[in-house]
């Protein structure tokens, strides 16, 4: 039976469109040929790592979110500075995030077993959510297909949502990722397994305002606690801070009962209680750990797919680009 040329051509218009968005489209089983032993070799470095320092989860899954949040999820956090550029690492915001190493070793051995194939963009996405799990949060796949960026600027840092933020500069933050209220809320229970240093809550503890020397929605014995660990800083460790909630290495809804008793460590932590577009939220996740694992997982790949870059270079090493 003869075809009509109109008829092929509409036929073969079809099968493209159909096709195409799905080869561009990030995908969990995007390595499942290409390197299925990936997620294996991360998740296994990443459980070394975490033996020999109990400080990686934190450091991991705050580098994924600064990651993100600049150019979208690139890897750009990782690339080293240059003479000529001082790149998002060097940051103000991200001179605490560390542990950068973890994601060289896996890289390193992903390109023993498959040369320039996972991007490290994805190693970052894969080890946020190993290091979630590994502290006894949620499991979620993760979407691949990820390409690296080829740029890195310490100024954009200033972009990043800061400690001191209200909930209407939180919400427009996280909304220009595409976020909405509810997965701002959620995402910041990431802070569960975080660590601060003094610098980012210390003007909640001294002269906070012309009537209050402390901020008044701080829980009144904690603040003390925080200043004990927190004093002058002519007098204290360059490593001195405290960690975001009282389970420290363990992943769960701690971080919202903290807040429901005014001991939430950032100005931006304890804000979320006092704004009733937040403060419902705090109070579901405080009751309900199985509700904020499970918005957790789903904000999660909702923060991974923000921005990625799917056309690029796969990064040989993670601090240089090719």
């Amino acid at each position: 039976m003869a075809f009509s040329k109109k008829l092929v051509l509409a036929m073969i218009f079809t099968v493209f469109v159909i096709v195409k968005p799905s080869e561009a489209a990030l995908d969990a089983h995007y390595y499942d040929r290409s390197c299925p032993a990936a997620e294996k070799i991360i998740l296994e470095t990443v459980k070394k790592a975490i033996l020999h320092d109990p400080k990686v989860p934190a450091r991991l899954l705050r580098m994924f979110f600064h990651d993100c949040f600049i150019r979208g999820c690139d890897a750009s956090i990782l690339l080293d500075s240059t003479k000529s550029n001082q790149a998002e690492k060097d940051g103000p915001p991200n001179i605490s995030v560390r542990s950068f190493y973890v994601i060289d070793n896996a890289k390193t051995k992903l390109e023993e077993v498959c040369p320039r194939t996972v991007s490290c963009a994805d190693v970052i996405a894969i080890a946020a959510r190993d290091v979630v799990t590994l502290s006894g949060g949620p499991y979620w796949s993760v979407l691949k297909g990820r390409k690296d960026g080829r740029m890195s600027r310490a100024t954009e840092t200033i972009n990043l949502p800061g400690p001191t933020f209200n909930v209407s500069q939180l919400i427009q933050s996280f909304a220009a990722r595409g976020l909405s209220v509810k997965d701002m809320v959620t995402l910041s229970g990431g802070h569960t397994i975080g660590f601060s240093h003094c610098s980012s809550f210390e003007a909640r503890l001294h002269n906070f305002s012309k009537f209050h020397d402390i901020d008044p929605s701080m829980n009144f014995a904690f603040a003390q606690s925080l200043k004990k660990k927190c004093p002058r800083s002519n007098i204290r460790g360059k490593n001195a801070g405290t960690f975001l909630d009282s389970t420290t290495s363990v992943f769960d809804n701690d971080y919202y009962k903290q807040i429901l008793s005014g001991k939430g460590v950032f100005g931006s932590d304890q804000a979320l209680l006092g704004d009733y577009r937040t403060k419902w939220i705090v109070e579901t996740y405080a009751r309900d750990q199985k509700a904020f694992f499970r918005e957790f997982a789903t904000s999660m790949v909702k923060l991974g797919n923000f921005g990625v870059k799917e056309t690029g270079e796969v990064r040989v090493n993670t601090r240089f680009f090719n």
